[in-house]
């Protein structure tokens, strides 16, 4: 193949340097999270609650949500080498993997537990779930308070902040389930309660797991549309046709592009190469979120000869 012009453009993206600014509070938010996820399995097994224990599960997810945005702002850190050119930044898509299948059986068996109690309902302890439930709430609304002003500055942090009010929400219903208990002894409070927050772990990992999976085989990014990308390069002046063009995901906030353009030979000798590069980075850089853009500019019929080549 004849030697092409690649062009590589690359900045940090825009909510990078916000989300590092609140590492300390997400480390916070996670021991918090990780100490009251162990006080509620403890609470469960000892109250005998099957809420406590699906809300514990639900916290797992939180933890999930907080040790990604940690292991993204990590990775992000670590310098690329001759061999790994990106970095260790999949680690985190890999490890996203492997807890969204721990996470899937969690919320299957907490589904599948809900099921079974309301056929053999058991003997919760009204006092000690809500005593339980009522410490989840309140390291909730601890972690909700540290990580209020950097959901305003950063998506990682936001996807934190979302986790962890979801899961205030299953603290309090663990609370409400526990209520009706004690004062009615209506046991199947309980299981109902589970089933809720079964719900909210299931549809929720799987949104992950379809994310995850996206980008391990390289799907555009979610927010790219490859139609549109096309359409924006072609209406530069000059370009004839764009061919090899992709777009994937090394990790989360880090997309790429490439392509290659055929440009009419009469407009790179006018302007040269250089502006017509400038000139495709900001068509796109305007228009669309993407981390590092490479380019190949080719004369027309030079795609013929590369078919030559290839065969």
């Amino acid at each position: 193949m004849e030697a092409g012009h690649d062009h590589g453009h690359s900045h940090a993206p825009a909510g990078g340097t916000a989300t590092a600014a609140y590492v300390g509070r997400l480390r916070v938010a996670l021991s918090i999270t990780l100490t009251v996820m162990v006080v509620e399995i403890v609470g469960g097994i000892v109250a005998d609650s099957l809420a406590l224990v699906a809300d514990a599960a639900h916290m797992a997810t939180d933890a999930l949500g907080l040790g990604m945005a940690l292991l993204a702002i990590h990775f992000a850190n670590r310098p690329p080498t001759g061999n790994r050119t990106f970095g260790y930044a999949r680690a985190e898509i890999l490890a996203a993997l492997a807890n969204c299948l721990l996470l899937l059986g969690v919320g299957g068996y907490v589904l599948y537990e809900a099921i079974q109690r309301f056929v053999t309902p058991a003997d919760t302890e009204g006092g000690l779930t809500i005593v339980f439930g009522a410490i989840g709430l309140v390291a909730n609304m601890i972690s909700l308070t540290l990580l209020m002003r950097g959901q305003k500055e950063s998506l990682n942090v936001r996807g934190a902040f979302l986790e962890v009010a979801a899961d205030a929400l299953g603290s309090f219903a663990v609370i409400v389930s526990a209520a009706v208990i004690l004062t009615t002894g209506w046991q199947a409070a309980d299981p109902i309660a589970s089933l809720l927050i079964g719900l909210m772990i299931v549809p929720r990992t799987f949104k992950l797991l379809r994310e995850t999976l996206d980008v391990l085989l390289e799907a555009a990014p979610k927010d790219v549309d490859m139609t549109e990308v096309r359409t924006h390069i072609l209406e530069l002046d000059g370009v004839e046709d764009v061919h090899d063009l992709h777009a994937w995901t090394i990790t989360s906030g880090m997309p790429v592009l490439s392509a290659h353009v055929v440009v009419r030979s009469d407009v790179l000798s006018a302007i040269g190469h250089e502006k017509m590069l400038h000139e495709l980075q900001n068509c796109l850089g305007d228009h669309f979120d993407v981390e590092h853009c490479t380019f190949q500019l080719e004369p027309v019929g030079h795609a013929e000869h590369e078919a030559h080549l290839c065969h």
